[in-house]
């Protein structure tokens, strides 16, 4: 089949550099370092354009959630490329798509028949073009990162991308290249755009300030003791996360004052936008949902919750995404790669005080919308000690470094955080029932910015008005794009040139999958053959081997036959 027309594609002046320097590249593995909101992930699908064009090679996209699979469905069928969400192990590639998205966890894992699935891809990857999103998840765990490196070390190129510092510890992440620096091994990308580069370049990236409220807590230790103490005071580890846990509790009146300013701030800013939105990050579900009934009993609206454990959380993040709705309450579900340019308010309100978390918590607030003039977004936030460390570190391109063992020290490094993350999360009940918060008052507030001139700061006082003397700052309708436009010819699958259309084939192939499904329970019913015999028929009626490895013709064949034999009955 000849080659079509080529499409194109207007990349923004760091996506253009990124992607001249990637197409230069004569290594197969490019690592891309970019904020949250720049648009990685336009960049790396005009580099699968770009690698695809002319080969018949395969394209596999590994992201860190299933939320985040559909994204890249979305996405990918935007630049012309057409990818399967819910490939399975046990099935092929279908003809119709150009490849797959799965997640570093179904790397890792098993199938339920045996199959290890990163052999499965080891072999569907062979020499093809991959895209590790969020790279650094790959070092989350031992069976991650050896599952991704057995999957995707035959492939042509690997293109791995991240928007969030990686961390201190000493797990490597595969297909990184680390140098030897006087604190060990430090990764280097081949490519950086940091947050202050986009606030520079403009229409990129909000810019965002950041309201710090000190507070008096009391608390009742489990040691019996009865503790006082501000965000100022002095406290071991275990004094800091006990501090911060009164003051996100709602048996005080720390976080009810800060929900009710950022309440205020988004009822402000929804004047000028309407469908803006706020998020609160919670501790845990209990928590979440204590925060939602606040919502509702304090501002009389409505708010949306998303639980880990929820399986159509997913569903009701795209939903609020593309709502009006004002209020999303999360624990750990809304986090990097997760969409939702109308957020402009965030509390956060969790005891998850490490620097990734909290990066990728704030990359939810930074997405440019174009066309909307003044985009300043608002993360409100307890004045803890290792939450404003971060929040002044925010504008930093930061690298992952391995350190060995011997050499850290007793700061709070990112690895001893995150520990004590874990350790917050996993209290035990009777460590709980011994503490109690007695009660919290919000006291001073600070305000500090973001901003193309640098970090700015700006007042303080919990009862002023807030932010009544911000400072102007110029943004640009829309960002700037590269001088000339980037020619992409379009890239076939083994069935043909895909059809342009409103829906991707992947969501097509969903409805069908679901439809046969359906039907088949139907014939099921009617003939009482049992269901493996009705599957088989209707494949062997089309000639295929499963309805996972179906093209979108070859589903619709199925439904006919299907149809058919019920009309027969």
């Amino acid at each position: 089949m000849s080659e079509r027309a080529s499409d194109r594609v207007q990349l923004r002046p760091w996506q253009r550099a990124a992607f001249d320097k990637f197409a230069a590249s004569e290594q197969p593995d490019f690592l891309a370092v970019a904020t949250p909101g720049a648009g990685k992930t336009t960049f790396a699908l005009a580099c699968a354009r770009w690698a695809l064009a002319g080969e018949r090679r395969r394209l596999v996209v590994v992201a860190p959630t299933t939320h985040l699979k559909t994204q890249w469905v979305h996405a990918a069928h935007r630049m012309g490329l057409h990818l399967d969400h819910q490939w399975s192990p046990a099935d092929g590639i279908a003809k119709d798509v150009h490849g797959i998205v799965t997640t570093y966890q179904q790397v890792s894992t098993k199938a339920s028949n045996g199959a290890d699935t990163a052999k499965k891809l080891r072999g569907l990857a062979n020499d093809a073009f991959v895209i590790l999103d969020e790279v650094h998840h790959a070092g989350d765990e031992r069976a991650w990162g050896d599952g991704v490196r057995t999957a995707f070390e035959l492939a042509n190129r690997r293109l791995s991308l991240s928007g969030t510092p990686f961390r201190s510890d000493t797990a490597s992440i595969p297909f990184v290249r680390y140098e030897e620096t006087g604190v060990g091994g430090e990764a280097q990308p081949d490519f950086t755009y940091g947050y202050a580069d986009a606030l520079r370049d403009g229409g990129v990236v909000r810019p965002v300030y950041f309201p710090r409220f000190d507070g008096l807590m009391e608390w009742s230790a489990p040691d019996g003791s009865i503790i006082s103490a501000n965000f100022h005071d002095d406290l071991d580890r275990a004094g800091s996360s006990h501090r911060l846990r009164a003051a996100l509790s709602l048996e005080g009146d720390w976080l009810a004052v800060v929900m009710t300013q950022a309440h205020d701030r988004l009822l402000q800013i929804r004047r000028s936008q309407p469908d803006a939105g706020a998020l609160a990050i919670c501790m845990d579900q209990d928590h979440a949902r204590d925060i939602v009934r606040f919502i509702r009993n304090r501002f009389q609206v409505e708010a949306d919750v998303v639980v880990s454990d929820d399986p159509d959380a997913s569903r009701k993040i795209a939903a609020f995404a593309t709502s009006s709705r004002p209020w999303l309450v999360a624990v750990r579900m809304v986090s990097e790669g997760v969409d939702i340019p109308r957020l402009r308010v965030g509390v956060f309100a969790s005891t998850v005080v490490t620097e990734l978390f909290f990066r990728q918590a704030v990359g939810r607030f930074v997405r440019w919308t174009r066309g909307l003039p003044n985009q300043k977004a608002y993360v409100y936030l307890p004045d803890d000690p290792r939450l404003r460390q971060h929040a002044f570190q925010i504008a930093e391109a930061r690298r992952h470094v391995l350190r060995p063992p011997a050499d850290r020290d007793d700061e709070f490094s990112q690895e001893q955080l995150e520990r004590e993350a874990k350790q917050e999360l996993d209290l035990l009940p009777e460590q709980l029932s011994l503490f109690s918060v007695l009660s919290s008052t919000a006291t001073g507030m600070s305000v500090h910015a973001f901003t193309e001139d640098g970090l700015t700061l700006l007042h303080g006082g919990v009862s002023q008005p807030l932010f009544d003397d911000e400072p102007e700052i110029p943004e640009p309708d829309e960002a700037r794009v590269a001088d000339d436009a980037l020619d992409l010819p379009e890239v076939p699958t083994d069935a043909g040139f895909p059809l342009a259309g409103a829906k991707s084939i992947a969501e097509r192939k969903e409805e069908l999958r679901e439809q046969n499904m359906e039907l088949a329970k139907r014939i099921v019913d009617l003939t009482g053959f049992g269901h493996a015999k009705v599957q088989v028929e209707l494949n062997r009626l089309v000639g295929i081997m499963s309805v996972g490895s179906a093209t979108n013709s070859e589903l619709e064949r199925r439904l006919r036959h299907g149809q058919a034999w019920l009309r027969r009955r």
